[in-house]
């Protein structure tokens, strides 16, 4: 069974940057494909990027594309969330989870918080 953690969040002003990590359990992180979602106050959980299993093939969300890059080291069991030019409206819990086939995500993590302050 696959465990993922999330971490890197905290506060952060307008314009400013972050970096979020998400550490995967066990020896299979290469076998599968990863998103990052996330989740405001009152709102739904709303997808931001995806990465395939080799890191070659990336999607984003209109919302951030331009400003966040999502990347992986396999060798490390990690996938990355790297947000510049952050805006108030970024502001949630950010949680990654395993993509095993087109349109499913499981193995969800615990989330980290990012606000952003105007």
């Amino acid at each position: 069974q696959v465990q993922l953690v999330e971490s890197g969040g905290g506060l952060v002003q307008a314009g400013g940057s972050r970096r979020l990590s998400c550490a995967a359990s066990g020896r299979t992180f290469s076998s599968y494909a990863l998103g990052w979602f996330r989740q405001a106050p009152g709102k739904e959980r709303e997808f931001v990027a995806s990465i395939s299993r080799s890191g070659g093939s990336t999607n984003y969300a209109d919302s951030v594309k331009g400003r966040f890059t999502i990347s992986r080291d396999n060798a490390k069991n990690t996938v990355y969330l790297q947000m510049n030019s952050l805006k108030p409206e970024d502001t949630a819990v950010y949680y990654c989870a395993r993509n095993p086939r087109p349109g499913a995500y499981d193995s969800w993590g615990q989330g980290t918080q990012v606000t952003v302050s105007s």
